[in-house]
């Protein structure tokens, strides 16, 4: 069948992809607030690469989808074999983005952990499965709202401390292991004893004490009221930055404290 040039053909098959666009653009808006809104929250959609890794997924298939519809819609096919057509893009798309949300979400952040001198951040993937290492009762080892915050429990003796060191060389993380967990509140003082004072910051990196100062005023307290620590991410490092007296997280900056 020869091609259709006429005004009227290449209306309808513009209107349609334009609808087909406008859908995907609204369902993609909608999982775009799911996963910056709850699972990757600021900053962990770019200390964990969720940012870019979302971007990529979605807007493949946000473009595809209507773009394969604007080339096979055509009035001329029987009414049934045209909603069958379209019926299957609209099916593939889904399956696309159920895909792209199901990797997104087995890659979100879910801890940050207070490791020894710095807090890192931990990731689904990232954690032990080992049934002998299980997290306690009291802590959600991989909560579907947002990453917690944690520290690491007092090695119970010399054999452990010793094991988790060498697991630590071969690549697995101490904050890896759920077994290791405890809550936030149990290691504040552990927290308190590696953290500096943001002046030391400022001082040793004069080059960004413009941005430093700017993201010491977003945290709305004084700089002698902060001490920081660094933040590991997936490839990066960033800056935290903590009230002095209740060891809370108020800030963050692409900072390589380091």
């Amino acid at each position: 069948m020869m091609m259709d040039s006429t005004p009227s053909f290449w209306k309808d098959r513009f209107k349609a992809g334009g609808i087909h666009l406008l859908l995907s653009v609204t369902l993609a808006m909608v999982a775009a607030a799911l996963v910056f809104g709850v699972w990757y929250p600021y900053p962990y959609r770019d200390i964990s690469g969720g940012r870019n890794l979302f971007l990529l997924l979605v807007s493949v298939d946000v473009v595809l989808g209507p773009l394969i519809t604007f080339t096979i819609f055509d009035r001329r096919k029987p009414r049934k074999e045209l909603l069958r057509d379209l019926t299957f893009v609209g099916l593939v798309q889904m399956a696309a983005l159920a895909y792209g949300l199901w990797s997104v979400f087995v890659a979100r952040p879910v801890h940050l952990v207070f490791e020894v001198d710095r807090f890192r951040v931990v990731h689904a993937v990232d954690v032990a499965d080992n049934p002998q290492r299980k997290a306690s009762p009291a802590i959600v080892a991989l909560p579907w709202t947002g990453p917690t915050m944690l520290t690491m429990r007092p090695f119970k003796d010399d054999k452990e401390r010793t094991e988790a060191m060498f697991e630590d060389v071969q690549g697995l993380p101490i904050a890896f292991r759920p077994d290791l967990w405890q809550p936030y509140a149990a290691g504040v003082e552990q927290v308190r004893t590696r953290a500096k004072p943001v002046a030391e910051l400022r001082a040793r990196l004069a080059a960004r004490a413009s941005e430093i100062d700017m993201a010491i005023a977003a945290t709305k307290i004084p700089a002698d009221g902060l001490v920081y620590l660094p933040v590991m991410g997936r490839d990066k490092f960033w800056t935290a930055f903590l009230d002095a007296l209740t060891l809370d997280v108020v800030g963050f900056m692409p900072l390589d404290p380091y």
